[in-house]
């Protein structure tokens, strides 16, 4: 039962909102457009807020659901901890887009809210921060991500939601690669900079 319903976790992580949406509307592939992600970044530069903000809370809402179920239907810590990765992972990899989707991180700190909320909210803190006030989201999400284990291991001792948020920091990383290199050059597009 736990296996199936982390798989569960791993497919409803792997709906990609931002694509469905963005296909609803424009009759297009999302990932053809700016950053080639799924996410509500990308979304934001393309179609503003009116629709980043949908696909913002469903993203988000992929890293919720599933652990707050592994914790209400099992009680099971390691259960949360492997449905918070896989729903991450889903929305990174979709089975449903041949595993090109979005950088995972409103999935991310869904989950993480749940997990440990007062590093959550600490870690957003430090995203809110970051991007007010260099207007990299992708800077913020890194920083974000980095912050989180350091401030639940302050914090609340939580080794093993430590050692997911690390394994989760360097898939943000990965999916963050682009980024990371635009950001080196100094190429990196800021917040409300409209999408080439």
């Amino acid at each position: 039962m736990n296996i199936l319903f982390a798989g569960l976790a791993y497919l409803f992580g792997a709906i990609p909102s931002g694509y469905i949406l963005f296909y609803l509307s424009e009759k297009k592939d999302i990932r053809n457009f700016g950053s080639h992600s799924t996410g509500a970044t990308n979304m934001f530069r393309l179609k503003g807020w009116k629709y980043a903000v949908p696909v913002l809370l469903f993203d988000a809402l992929k890293g919720i659901l599933p652990v707050i179920l592994a914790f209400k239907l099992f009680e099971d810590l390691t259960l949360a901890l492997a449905c918070a990765f896989l729903a991450v992972v889903g929305h990174c990899f979709p089975v449903y887009l041949k595993f090109k989707g979005g950088k995972g991180l409103a999935t991310t700190l869904g989950a993480y809210a749940i997990l440990a909320f007062h590093p959550f909210l600490l870690s957003l803190a430090v995203f809110v921060i970051a991007v007010g006030i260099t207007r990299f989201v992708s800077l913020g999400a890194l920083l974000a991500c980095m912050s989180y284990p350091l401030f639940t291991f302050l914090l609340m001792h939580e080794i093993d939601i430590v050692y997911l948020s690390i394994v989760l920091f360097f898939l943000i990383a990965f999916t963050h690669r682009g980024n990371i290199a635009r950001l080196i050059k100094g190429k990196e597009r800021k917040l409300g900079e409209k999408a080439r």
